[in-house]
């Protein structure tokens, strides 16, 4: 099995910063891309970043030159830091991970969640 667990989450000003996190555990042989995804109430959950384990990068076009998405591979760890947040950032903040288990079998896998929410 596979777990990812976030942290990082929490209440902040408008124009504010926080640090999200997502350290994968378990059995691991390789990951492929971690992303980020969010869903604010009554929306569906949607794409914020993307990393792949080469380092290329994409993310939504709300979030593109205020977020910043990056991994530490020895560590199965992928980051998001987020910076200018605006109230329409709050929502439950997921990691998933395309994982290549040690028993060959490739899945996808996602966290808990964490909430950010954005203040006025």
């Amino acid at each position: 099995q596979v777990q990812l667990v976030e942290s990082g989450g929490g209440l902040v000003q408008a124009g504010g910063s926080l640090r999200l996190s997502c350290a994968a555990s378990g059995s691991i042989l390789s990951i492929n891309a971690m992303g980020w995804y969010r869903q604010a109430p009554g929306k569906q959950r949607e794409l914020v970043a993307r990393i792949t384990d080469g380092g290329s990068t994409n993310y939504a076009d709300s979030v593109r030159g205020r977020f910043t998405i990056s991994r530490d591979n020895a560590k199965n760890t992928v980051y998001l830091q987020m910076s200018s947040l605006k109230p329409e950032d709050t929502a439950v903040y997921y990691c998933n991970a395309d994982v290549w288990t040690i028993f060959a079998r490739r899945n996808d896998y996602w966290g808990q969640g964490t909430r950010v929410t954005v203040s006025s």
